[in-house]
């Protein structure tokens, strides 16, 4: 018997080492065991910098969706023909009030039920094309500068978004918003009947000479 187990150890041993090494190893080996097909290795290396922090005070109160196509047209060379863009535009406008700009005068109490508020000009604080549902209809004559002609369609298209925007009355749509919503609100937090008006602006002094 004890040199059956003297005969048994070398064996045991070498089969416990072999194990031990296949364990260390088969991770390494797993990119082999397809090599057609091997499992992906995905780094990734970023830096975020905080570059600003702004403050907002905007209360966006009306939002309007255009939508419109456009054909930009571009004369490029004296003896060929024009380069046009048709583009399915879809965008949208936003007004709203800047309550950073309220001042301590424009709240004035009048005894113990009336509060007068006067708030500031309406804006128009966002314009910009919907690209999700925008499209390119047609390009001819793009001489290779298909990317230029359909971004310049684009920037055309979203100044006449802000364009149309004020056109359509935006801003005193904002403004009869305000009094819609502020309103109340104002009434239910302060308990008095709210008046609210537009701040008056300060005169423009005449230039000394």
């Amino acid at each position: 018997m004890p040199n059956l187990l003297r005969r048994l150890l070398p064996l045991l041993f070498l089969v416990g080492l072999g194990w031990f090494l296949w364990t260390k190893v088969r991770p390494a080996l797993a990119d082999f065991e397809n090599p057609l097909n091997p499992a992906p290795r995905i780094t990734v290396t970023h830096n975020t910098v905080l570059q600003k922090v702004e403050a907002l005070g905007r209360m966006e109160l009306v939002r309007y969706e255009f939508r419109d196509v456009v054909e930009y047209k571009k004369s490029t060379y004296r003896f060929l023909p024009d380069a046009k863009v048709a583009l399915i535009v879809a965008g949208n406008a936003i007004g709203c009030l800047d309550l950073r700009k309220l001042r301590p005068q424009d709240v004035v109490m009048e005894g113990d039920s009336i509060v007068r508020v006067a708030l500031p000009a309406p804006e128009l604080c966002v314009w910009q094309i919907d690209h999700s549902k925008s499209k390119v209809y047609s390009i001819e004559n793009g001489f290779f500068q298909d990317a230029e002609l359909v971004d310049a369609g684009y920037k055309y298209a979203e100044q006449n978004v802000r364009r149309a925007a004020l056109n359509s009355g935006i801003l005193a749509q904002t403004e009869q918003n305000a009094q819609q919503i502020l309103k109340p609100m104002l009434e239910t937090m302060t308990g008095r009947r709210v008046i609210l008006s537009r701040q008056m602006q300060n005169p423009t002094m005449p230039a000394r000479r």
